[in-house]
């Protein structure tokens, strides 16, 4: 990825933009929305008060409706009466009339007057796959009242939400249950005997998996596109001032972004049909194909690039961030720059940690280095340019130099993103580990567990006073897990990745 789309501005290219917000450049799942002006900030403070709490109870009451319609409509079914055949009948008139509450929820919360632009939506036997990008927020939702309720794909937890679960269940679905192994092929079945069958409705998909900042089209999933059919691409955009809409791993929550938008008075959509795609006999042979292709004519249409960014590097950012992974944005491009450089399969960090003859690398050597010493350090080129884009990616602003230690723990988390987070925590006993002795003083323990494991520092600090119970200043890493395994609060230590139980609290 080479740009970062600016607000109403085109694409930014990385020469031309601020160090703040490199990590952005180089990362679609950053956002950041503040109000800049005076303007702004009087403008919602005024909408607060005056417009948002009659938004809200119109929204309410609209969404109340169409839920107790939704649940009319799907009395008397069952879960598999929804997956094996499409509604008909008073059903389906009702899910209609469903829909145009919906528009109504969506017109009220300042999305009048959806723009748009290209050719006609295609007849569900011409193109009966519907395939959206950028996936970039909560309200790209507007899709499935604006395209007729088609049915979707989505995850299964969307299911439980309250009111919306019920409204989502109408469409009758396809859920995706990702926890579930044969899911996938699941999936892939029940896409492929819809979207060939002349009785369901068009399937609509957000082939990238995951919200995105909108910079970049990431790697379309190839599921929707197994069928073989042709698809129709369907861009969206919201051309503001000001983008309240955009909801990605790193950036303001769901309420805020709901809040900054409900007090706007407009905020523009964009929907655009392209024409309609049909494979070719390659690409229906190859469904990773025809999906990176329909994604290049996608992003010729959006004007921005295409980038190899999966849902995958989405669940490694989570876990970062998680355990306040030091650079947690921007370990994805960590990543693919350390595999280039052969740091990935020399797991040459880790082996700094585990031989005690290379830890006079770590201990006792200046913490902050600049580029020259970080390519000594770890035995790479200082001309090589993929070298300094990896330095760049942990360089501080304001010094120019890189934290080593900081380097170090991102380094090993990359090395096994999945392994418990005790072992992600003893790497981090060792880096922090100021005596090079295996003794590790109150202010060491608070930052490994700050930086592997998500705690405060008052609950490292009290963690630790909880294991020196002899009050001699230090404790072993030993000691710690030992006290750690007593306490329940301490459990998240020794699992894995998806049962990861403490999360970070901003």
């Amino acid at each position: 990825m080479n740009g970062k789309v600016c607000r109403d501005c085109g694409p930014l290219t990385a020469s031309a933009a601020a160090d703040d917000i490199r990590a952005e450049i180089l990362n679609p799942f950053v956002h950041n929305v503040e109000l800049d002006t005076t303007l702004d900030k009087i403008k919602t403070a005024i909408f607060t008060v005056v417009l948002l709490p009659f938004r809200v109870m119109v929204i309410c009451w609209l969404l109340v409706t169409a839920w107790m319609l939704a649940c009319v409509g799907l009395y008397g079914l069952t879960e598999q009466d929804l997956r094996s055949k499409p509604m008909t009948g008073w059903r389906r008139w009702l899910r209609a009339r469903v829909c145009a509450l919906m528009r109504a929820v969506f017109a009220v919360s300042g999305f009048s007057g959806v723009r748009v632009r290209g050719v006609r939506q295609a007849r569900s036997r011409d193109a009966p796959v519907l395939c959206v990008a950028p996936h970039s927020s909560f309200f790209d939702s507007i899709m499935l009242v604006y395209l007729g309720a088609p049915s979707v794909v989505a995850k299964a937890d969307t299911a439980r939400l309250p009111l919306f679960g019920q409204l989502i269940n109408y469409t009758q679905p396809v859920y995706v249950w990702r926890d579930d192994p044969n899911s996938r092929q699941n999936t892939i079945k029940e896409i492929i005997e819809r979207a060939t069958s002349d009785d369901w409705p068009q399937i609509l998909i957000f082939p990238e998996g995951t919200c995105t900042n909108r910079s970049c089209l990431i790697t379309f999933k190839p599921g929707g596109f197994y069928p073989g059919v042709p698809v129709q691409p369907v861009t969206i955009r919201y051309p503001n001032h000001l983008d309240t809409v955009t909801w990605t791993w790193e950036g303001p929550s769901a309420l805020k972004l709901l809040w900054l938008t409900l007090t706007r008075v407009h905020t523009a959509c964009e929907i655009e049909f392209l024409p309609v795609y049909r494979p070719n006999e390659q690409e229906k042979q190859d469904p990773k194909l025809y999906a990176s292709n329909v994604r290049n004519v996608m992003a010729k249409a959006l004007g921005i690039p295409v980038s190899d960014y999966t849902y995958d590097d989405c669940r490694l950012v989570w876990r970062a961030k998680q355990l306040n992974i030091p650079h947690a944005t921007s370990l994805v491009e960590a990543q693919k720059l350390r595999q280039a450089l052969g740091l990935e399969s020399s797991r040459l960090e880790c082996h700094l940690l585990e031989q005690g003859g290379n830890r006079a690398k770590i201990v006792g050597v200046p913490q902050h280095v600049h580029l020259a010493e970080f390519c000594k350090r770890l035995g790479i080129k200082e001309t090589e340019p993929t070298a300094q884009s990896l330095f760049s990616i942990f360089e501080e602003k304001q010094s120019g130099l890189v934290d080593w230690k900081n380097y170090l723990l991102s380094a090993v988390f990359l090395s096994n993103p999945s392994a418990p987070t005790s072992q992600i925590l003893m790497y981090g006993f060792h880096i922090y580990d100021e005596s090079g002795e295996g003794r590790l003083n109150e202010e060491s323990v608070k930052l490994a567990l700050s930086h592997c494991a998500g705690l405060s520092h008052e609950e490292g600090s009290a963690a630790f006073l909880q294991t020196d119970m002899d009050e001699r200043g230090w404790v072993t890493a030993d000691e710690f897990f030992d006290f750690a395994q007593k306490k329940v609060e301490f459990t998240f230590l020794f699992n894995l990745e998806d049962t990861v139980g403490k999360t970070k609290t901003n």
